[in-house]
């Protein structure tokens, strides 16, 4: 069986749980109150800002804050989450069971029996995850480009924005495949994604109050290279941290579950 045939199987099993369908219905009706209360305020400061020589426009204020709050945090503070905050909790949640119920299942041993290298069962049901949180931000980013016919887009702006949620995404999810593959309990797995996630995005958050800033710390964080594709700008820097971060979470998973079938 290939890797394309396991994200085939994978995916399928995804998208007939309930978990699936309900965290996709529960976050689009969230982001979509966020859409709403994001164009009203544009509607309502438009003028006001248009008037400004560097005033922010509708991809400022609506089209990047749809992905992130990080640009609206200072400003309108009491607005619900963007994509990346809802990531946070939606994907450990996604990638719990992906290798943890298998093995509380019992059904893990159904794959190594099919001579399934370790590898291909990690890629495979990363692969699906990777696909179902393509949809989530295509459909998130949806609501903002549904009014790009009659509102001018700084489309470059998006395109980064998008790139960097993309690659925050697949981190979460590589970083969730590696928590399940070390788990006994998929509940286990949730905690520690979750854990792990939160950690990375408040590490520059705290090294920034210790005073700590262009530091080894400040690198580490998930935040400091999210920013950098918020803000419009693609750096090669940030990609190699964000593919770091995937490879190395997958390779670990792969490590234990290949050490996990040698044991039997």
């Amino acid at each position: 069986m290939s890797v394309l045939a396991v994200t085939r199987l994978e995916l399928r099993r995804l998208l007939v749980r309930p978990l699936a369908w309900v965290l996709a219905a529960l976050t689009l009706a969230q982001l979509a109150g966020r859409f709403m209360l994001l164009l009203q305020t544009f509607l309502s400061h438009q003028i006001a800002w248009a008037a400004k020589p560097a005033g922010p426009g509708y991809t400022d204020v609506v089209g990047v804050p749809m992905l992130s709050s990080i640009l609206t945090s200072g400003i309108l503070p009491m607005l619900p989450f963007g994509l990346a905050e809802l990531a946070l909790i939606v994907v450990p949640l996604l990638t719990m069971s992906t290798l943890a119920g298998e093995r509380s299942n019992g059904t893990l041993p159904l794959w190594f029996g099919m001579g399934q290298p370790a590898s291909r069962i990690v890629l495979g049901k990363f692969f699906a995850l990777l696909v179902w949180l393509v949809l989530w931000l295509a459909l998130t980013l949806a609501m903002p480009l549904s009014l790009a016919h009659g509102i001018s887009l700084d489309w470059g702006k998006l395109a980064s924005a998008s790139l960097g949620l993309l690659l925050m995404l697949a981190a979460l999810a590589a970083i969730g495949v590696a928590c399940s593959a070390y788990a006994s309990h998929p509940a286990i797995a949730a905690a520690a994604s979750l854990m792990l996630g939160l950690a990375l995005v408040s590490l520059n958050v705290g090294a920034l109050m210790a005073g700590v800033n262009n530091g080894f710390i400040n690198w580490l964080s998930m935040n400091t290279h999210l920013d950098t594709f918020v803000r419009g700008l693609v750096s090669s820097a940030d990609v190699v941290w964000f593919l770091l971060v995937i490879v190395a979470s997958l390779a670990l998973a792969t490590q234990r579950l290949g050490a996990e079938r040698e044991r039997g």
